[in-house]
């Protein structure tokens, strides 16, 4: 039989089309939004919940109060830039040997190699997942604006420990060796200052 279902006319067809369009504008644009916003919401999210593949942060105080057991666990460091992004980005070591609870500091390398100022913010992840939430940072660079000149270079260091809680996680017993990667990101590029000259963190003109 065949269907008596109405037609919609031409002109509830151009509505039915122009809400399609409009509906998906909104969503082309929320996601663009929440493209600009990845990282201070994945910021705000990780250090409310120190989600998996996240580092906890500490104050100085706290982390005094922590032993060194002798324990040794490898630290390994890796550092990478957006697609695009001018810089050159490196840690220093390559690896640490720590002892589990003993405070380190690891140095990375960063250099604007364009001739425009850029300023980039640094993610980070730490592998394994299940190693993060014992992988304390007392001072770090990550998720703070990082403002080179053309040519400028800083050395930014990173100081942290390993719980020693992490020695009765059965999830953790075979763990050898803790990865923490950084990966800047460009959140803004413009021209130097007319007459601007380049110094190093140092206060050395370059």
């Amino acid at each position: 039989m065949a269907s008596t279902a109405p037609f919609a006319s031409p002109d509830q067809a151009r509505r039915r089309n122009r809400r399609v369009g409009l509906i998906g504008l909104a969503v082309a644009l929320a996601m663009l939004g929440m493209g600009f916003a990845a990282v201070p919401l994945y910021r705000i999210f990780c250090q409310v919940t120190g989600y998996g593949g996240t580092t906890q942060r500490v104050d100085a105080a706290t982390a005094g109060a922590v032993k060194a057991i002798a324990h040794p666990i490898s630290i390994r460091f890796d550092a990478n830039v957006e697609r695009g992004m001018p810089w050159q980005f490196k840690p220093l070591q390559t690896t640490h040997t720590i002892a589990i609870g003993q405070r380190d500091m690891a140095l990375f390398y960063a250099k604007n190699t364009s001739d425009k100022v850029i300023v980039g913010t640094a993610s980070f992840n730490v592998e394994p997942e299940q190693a993060a939430p014992y992988f304390n940072k007392i001072q770090c660079f990550c998720f703070t604006s990082q403002t080179l000149q053309p040519g400028e270079a800083v050395k930014m260091p990173v100081l942290y420990y390993v719980d020693p809680a992490i020695l009765k996680d059965k999830d953790n017993k075979d763990v050898e060796q803790i990865t923490l990667s950084y990966t800047f990101h460009v959140t803004e590029i413009r021209d130097p200052a007319p007459g601007a000259k380049t110094l190093d963190r140092g206060g050395v003109e370059r």
